[in-house]
């Protein structure tokens, strides 16, 4: 979203904790500040972080697009587990979580086990199929349809 400001000559206007000199013409909502270690939201920018923050900083391999090989068993009650093997989930820094199409707004417990292995509760849904999606730091895979039974 653009912001229209008209100044006569270069004019200053304060935003966060920068000072920008701004001539006629568009400013650009959220714009970095150049040196400034901070935008607009007063979030900090990388020029102004911790680098031993960084270097902590799990580095997940977005390049490898998770998959799901087979879910067992594929047929489950509401509260009982389940496991999810596939390849490419990542590490435990980088998996995302779970999700149930039968009960998408719902949190799913889970544990991560492996680059290949997921444990996770089936969630109180409604008696059918359902998907299951992993999102990991590649993306996300959804599995064939899981047989949720009645309680």
């Amino acid at each position: 979203m653009r912001t229209l400001v008209t100044c006569m000559l270069a004019c200053p206007l304060v935003l966060g904790t920068a000072l920008v000199a701004v001539s006629t013409g568009y400013a650009q909502e959220g714009a970095m500040v150049e040196g400034a270690g901070y935008t607009m939201f007063n979030t900090e920018s990388i020029k102004g972080s911790d680098t031993s923050k960084l270097e902590s900083d799990p580095v997940c391999d977005r390049s490898k697009r998770p998959s799901i090989a087979k879910v067992e068993p594929d047929e489950a009650k509401p509260g009982e587990k389940i496991t999810i093997k596939g390849e490419n989930f990542g590490s435990k820094e980088c998996f995302h979580g779970v999700t149930f199409s039968a009960a998408s707004k719902d949190k799913i417990d889970y544990r991560f086990v492996n680059d290949t292995t997921i444990e996770a509760v089936v969630p109180e849904a409604k008696a059918g199929m359902s998907f299951i999606i992993v999102v990991a730091g590649g993306g996300s895979a959804q599995s064939k349809p899981l047989l949720i039974q009645p309680k």
